[in-house]
């Protein structure tokens, strides 16, 4: 369900008696204090890797804890960390954690507050635009091992979510671009055409879209399969390019090859393949495999996906919208990575 009070727009995740808000809109991070009196912490303790002017006051005593965004943080080296943390400031299950910063500190601080005393509640403050349109929603919390991206992680879902669009306005253009990645996938989940809208309206689109996934398929069991579209080879291009090309950047490439795949499936004909280009270009985001990127490396990295329980598996475009296809031939998979365009584009320059 999704509401609009003034300025701001509220998205329900529905889950019973686990149902919370996703608020956003400008200076929405300035209810916390009403959030935390609503779970009735009596402490809280904030994990950010913002400013502290960035941080709201929770009305109540807390601990300030400096994190990092970034994949080199996100370990479970750094979730012993924070809880360990949490212990020296006496936190208890009756109390909060509130995270402060992009999705690698809303997995890492999500995860740390799934285990403390086997869960305590946690209140997102996403400030990227990445992490506002999908890394705080839902619950899927997650670290990486030096083997593949989300290896190790729990399902823990917020108490709120609070996607203050005036944070957006301080991120660098590649940093914006990096969220674009998931809003173009929308396109091909079920969202439409979200290019003409606000950045808030793109911004609540996406999350409603989420919302109505999450609520039908909490524990991807099937229909939150298709919120993985472009996923699989993105995450491998993340992880071939040590990171160098980001999570959304791989992302677009990865939903530009699910439409060229899904084509050579026979699953799509050629306009809709086209279309898949079409709309990552729209959004200004890479479309190209990085050139010094070797395929079999990337088919090496697919296979490890958590997806794949039966060999190489993608969400994909078909007659009867995206699916979970399974057992894909190898050959196959690399006969439609060879017909992807290459670019030595500089990933490291913002």
């Amino acid at each position: 369900m999704t509401t609009s009070a003034g300025p701001h727009t509220r998205v329900m995740v529905e889950l019973g008696d686990r149902s919370y808000p996703v608020d956003i809109g400008s200076g929405v991070r300035n209810s916390l204090n009403e959030v935390i009196a609503g779970l009735g912490a009596q402490r809280v303790a904030m994990v950010s890797a913002r400013p502290d002017d960035w941080l709201p006051d929770p009305g109540v005593p807390s601990v300030v804890l400096r994190a990092r965004d970034g994949e080199t943080d996100k370990t479970l080296s750094t979730v012993e960390e924070l809880c360990r943390e949490f212990v020296r400031f006496g936190l208890t299950r009756s109390d909060a954690v509130v995270s402060c910063g992009g999705g690698t500190t809303t997995d890492v601080v999500g995860l740390a507050a799934s285990l403390y005393h086997r869960g305590v509640p946690v209140v997102h403050l996403p400030t990227s635009l990445l992490a506002q349109v999908d890394a705080s929603v839902g619950g899927k919390t997650a670290v990486n091992l030096p083997e593949g991206k989300n290896l190790v992680g729990a399902y823990w879902q917020p108490a709120a979510v609070l996607c203050d669009t005036d944070y957006l306005t301080t991120l660098p253009a590649r940093e914006m671009l990096n969220g674009y990645g998931e809003i173009a996938r929308c396109h091909f989940i079920g969202a439409g055409d979200l290019s003409g809208l606000t950045l808030s309206e793109q911004i609540a689109a996406s999350v409603a879209l989420k919302a109505s996934v999450v609520s039908a398929d909490e524990r991807d069991s099937g229909l939150r399969h298709v919120l993985n579209y472009g996923h699989t080879l993105g995450h491998a291009l993340e992880i071939a390019t040590q990171f160098a090309l980001r999570h959304g950047e791989g992302v677009a490439i990865g939903t530009v090859f699910a439409g060229r795949l899904a084509l050579a499936l026979g699953r799509i004909d050629e306009a809709r393949a086209a279309e898949h280009l079409e709309v990552v270009r729209s959004y200004g985001l890479p479309y190209a495999l990085p050139a010094d990127v070797d395929p079999q490396r990337l088919i090496d990295v697919m296979r490890l996906d958590k997806k794949a329980t039966d060999g190489l598996t993608f969400v994909l475009d078909g007659p009867g919208g995206p699916e979970l296809v399974s057992g894909l031939a190898e050959e196959t998979v690399a006969a439609a990575l060879a017909t992807m365009d290459r670019e030595d584009r500089d990933t490291a320059k913002d």
